[in-house]
């Protein structure tokens, strides 16, 4: 059986068992769900959730982000792994969207990826959640999937990320 094939199978299925799947991570808008996202890196979506209830109340866009600083941040996420990088990235992307996105969220992987702590997986979610675009978050979850359904045999996120998407039509 054929890569597109195969891919074909597993795309009929998923959609039989996960027509609408929801975003485990808690949103009010395009800007939290970036914050969430990039807030998820190395850490579950429970423990993401449950601090950016209280996150979110005081900070839900760029301009209230800030106002927080670094360090007011750091208070509210400090649980999280990477604690200390994450508030900086969080500042830092959250400065950019106002001096170079007007404070909204853009919709391009370019320019997301361009900011701080958003990699392609970050882009790829906003890209499909926000925007509606189809896009293929890879992470170590789907690439060991991606290797186990024979639908990839690369070494890296990266190397899975570009051959699935040959095989699969959205």
């Amino acid at each position: 059986m054929r890569k597109s094939e195969r891919a074909e199978i597993i795309r009929k299925e998923l959609k039989k068992l996960y027509p609408s799947p929801p975003i485990p991570l808690d949103h009010t808008n395009a800007y939290t769900l970036l914050v969430a996202v990039v807030l998820s890196a190395q850490s579950t979506d429970k423990k993401v959730n449950e601090l950016t209830k209280n996150l979110f109340k005081v900070a839900d866009n760029p301009e209230k982000m800030m106002q927080l600083g670094i360090n007011g941040i750091y208070e509210y996420i400090k649980f999280l792994g990477l604690s200390n990088q994450k508030s900086k990235n969080i500042y830092n992307l959250s400065k950019l969207l106002i001096e170079k996105h007007n404070a909204t969220v853009p919709d391009s992987f370019e320019k997301l990826e361009s900011l701080p702590g958003v990699g392609h997986k970050t882009a790829s979610v906003v890209m499909s959640q926000v925007f509606k675009i189809p896009s293929f978050p890879v992470d170590t979850h789907i690439h060991r999937l991606a290797q186990r359904w024979g639908l990839s045999n690369g070494d890296s996120v990266v190397q899975t990320r570009k051959r699935p998407k040959k095989n699969i039509s959205y």
